[in-house]
């Protein structure tokens, strides 16, 4: 019995010993942290994207703190409304950053890229790029294999089985970036949303030139130029036989949708145009019209002096047929 109460006592004794010590050498060793951080990091929507370009919403959080100033830092998923309360627990000022969508460059629909082979394979977009150019003849077109709809956490991202092609709802959309990583040809992009969600963008990233990206694809760019040729702000450019539209600058003018001959620059969210007014046939109608009325006048004219012209010689004969009866 005594044996027990002895080892319990040395139990206890050890226990405590280790406790204090390991208080005093964290009190000794603890880092101060700076309480916003919990609070900034409360006001995130913590999903964890990595869209912001840390590693998760706690060194977002820790980011923002450290820093001088709220420029370049951007919560995707939250917006401006989130930044908004980051910027009131710091007391710094928010910089209004114009909101970006993922855009998918591709337009090589089934009708447009036709299967040269059939892949059977794991349904991965990384193992079949990894493996050869794909079911089409376009090794630089969209793959098909939804990658980019596993990865994306917000349900904005669907496959569309009439084109084989991802589509994003800009409603949904977070410009996170997860579906621009998970894609192994670069196809998608984070572009500004735009006035009233509208922008121009080429859709297509094919390299090839013009007769070889024809044949992969039938709406593929060519690099035939005439894009950039008719755009009055700088903002086309062409390398590498690929036409690209620069958000920054485009003033959303629609020129170069007219003057693209395959359709591979698409307008998003426009109004449809009103159809161009055909030449009046009025006015020619109208001017035969005065024609005629000039002509008529004219005749009555010359009707007006052959009257005269009669009348003359009568007022003239009439005064001597008075004189002779005199």
């Amino acid at each position: 019995m005594n044996l027990i109460v002895i080892s319990l006592l040395i139990l206890g004794v050890t226990g405590l010993v280790a406790a204090v010590l390991l208080y005093i050498v964290a009190q000794k060793f603890k880092v101060e942290e700076d309480p916003r951080i919990d609070e900034v990091q409360d006001a995130l929507p913590g999903a964890n994207c990595g869209g912001c370009g840390y590693a998760g919403c706690r060194a977002f959080a820790e980011g923002c703190v450290k820093a001088d100033s709220l420029d370049g830092l951007l919560c995707p998923v939250g917006g401006a409304p989130t930044m908004t309360k980051v910027g009131e627990i710091l007391g710094m000022a928010v910089v209004a950053a114009e909101p970006k969508v993922a855009v998918v460059r591709c337009n090589g629909t089934c009708e447009a890229r036709p299967r040269t082979s059939v892949y059977d394979g794991a349904k991965s977009c990384q193992i079949m790029h990894s493996c050869y150019v794909g079911e089409t003849a376009c090794p630089f077109g969209c793959l098909g294999c939804g990658d980019c709809v596993s990865a994306c956490d917000f349900d904005a991202i669907h496959m569309n089985p009439a084109t084989g092609l991802p589509e994003v709802d800009d409603e949904k959309c977070t410009s996170c970036g997860k579906c621009v990583k998970a894609c192994p040809r670069n196809i998608i992009e984070l572009r500004k949303k735009g006035p009233k969600s509208r922008r121009i963008v080429v859709m297509c990233v094919n390299k090839d030139k013009g007769a070889v990206a024809r044949k992969a694809c039938t709406n593929a760019c060519i690099g035939c130029s005439k894009c950039q040729k008719v755009c009055e702000f700088d903002a086309i450019t062409i390398e590498n036989n690929l036409a690209y539209i620069d958000y920054n600058k485009c003033r959303l003018c629609r020129k170069c949708e007219d003057q693209c001959p395959t359709g591979a620059i698409h307008v998003v969210n426009f109004p449809p145009r009103k159809p161009k007014a055909e030449p009046a046939a009025a006015p020619v109608q109208n001017s035969s019209k005065a024609q005629s009325a000039v002509q008529d006048g004219s005749k009555l004219s010359s009707e007006k002096t052959t009257l005269n012209n009669v009348e003359q010689p009568l007022n003239n004969v009439e005064p001597k047929n008075e004189e002779t009866k005199a």
